[in-house]
């Protein structure tokens, strides 16, 4: 099943429960061993290449539309997450009332090496996390560092029966019988997030390797050979946008990601996109060529243009639907 029929799946499915007196709470979780792996990246450009870019677009306003239902839902919903979260599965789940983790989970959003960036509200939900830019361009981490919910993955069947039986919609009696199951950890103190508060790309990655010749830190290196490797116009957007979405609401988060996304793969202002997926997914070099090739080349107006409107005549911005649930379900950690 595509991603594309997933989401719209879940997209009737949650429209029908939400309507549906007797339903109390939702809940969502992945088959097999992964929450989800994202998007289907092949199809997707497939469809721009050979029909018109506004195919992809369509797409991807149908993805963002369900993120921003799913964060404003009538109904409490659950995410039960185990295994691997990537991309478009982070937006399913970091936007739901309600997210549990076990020690199988991993969250990773490597858009940047595909000439993309984190979109599905990222700059949103990462944002309120510190040093959230460093975690997500080292491409994969421990999905507990932002989560509130831990248990065993033993235990996560016993939780599901148990959240099955609620008869409430009531939010603190969902969030005492989540409780209940929950473990508590004791997590690293993160010294890395000092390093990301330099002003630029350029400076974050300086400071990385200037800290890589005082130590050995397999993390910082790791990271190193991430941002490196990426896109470097996607670093430059991520970071714009992720310290703008600080103080802006999930709504106008997904509109920005949107307008974005339609100007990365209309394909006129950078070809990054489509290179990355020759050199990875159809040739197979693994040697994206970017363009432009270096940080110092992205400058400042360069990316601003990606914040603007798309010159095209029938393009307009996202249009979400009006909700009586506002979406706040992160706090700021500015």
């Amino acid at each position: 099943m595509s991603f594309y029929v997933q989401i719209s799946q879940i997209s009737r499915n949650l429209e029908v429960y939400e309507n549906d007196h007797l339903v109390k709470i939702l809940i969502l979780k992945g088959q097999g061993k992964a929450f989800c792996a994202g998007g289907d990246v092949v199809g997707m450009l497939l469809s721009v290449i050979n029909g018109h870019w506004s195919f992809g677009a369509r797409f991807y306003k149908k993805q963002l539309t369900l993120d921003y239902l799913i964060a404003t839902s009538t109904k409490p919903l659950v995410s039960l997450i185990n295994g691997i979260v990537m991309g478009g599965g982070a937006g399913l789940s970091m936007n739901s009332m309600f997210r549990v983790v076990t020690e199988n989970s991993v969250f990773a959003m490597p858009e940047g090496q595909m000439g993309l960036f984190p979109d599905v509200g990222a700059s949103y939900f990462l944002s309120r996390l510190s040093g959230s830019f460093g975690k997500v361009v080292n491409s994969s981490y421990d999905f507990i560092i932002f989560q509130h919910n831990f248990l065993e993955y033993l235990d996560l069947l016993l939780l599901e029966n148990a959240l099955s039986e609620v008869a409430s919609s009531d939010a603190l009696t969902i969030s005492r019988v989540i409780g209940g199951f929950s473990s508590k950890i004791s997590l690293k103190k993160d010294n890395h997030q000092q390093m990301f508060l330099k002003g630029t790309v350029e400076e974050i990655l300086s400071t990385l390797e200037n800290e890589v010749v005082n130590g050995d830190n397999k993390w910082i290196v790791h990271t190193i050979s991430s941002m490196t490797s990426a896109s470097p116009t996607s670093l430059k957007i991520f970071l714009k946008l992720i310290r703008e979405g600080r103080t802006k609401e999930l709504k106008d988060c997904l509109i920005q990601d949107y307008t974005i996304v339609c100007h990365l793969i209309r394909r006129t202002l950078n070809l990054d996109f489509v290179e990355a997926s020759r050199a990875k997914l159809f040739e197979k070099d693994k040697q994206p060529k970017w363009e432009p090739s270096k940080l110092e080349l992205v400058s400042d107006e360069m990316v601003d243009q990606y914040f603007q409107k798309v010159d095209d005549a029938d393009w307009e911005y996202l249009q979400l639907p009006e909700r009586a649930n506002i979406a706040k379900i992160w706090q700021s950690k500015l």
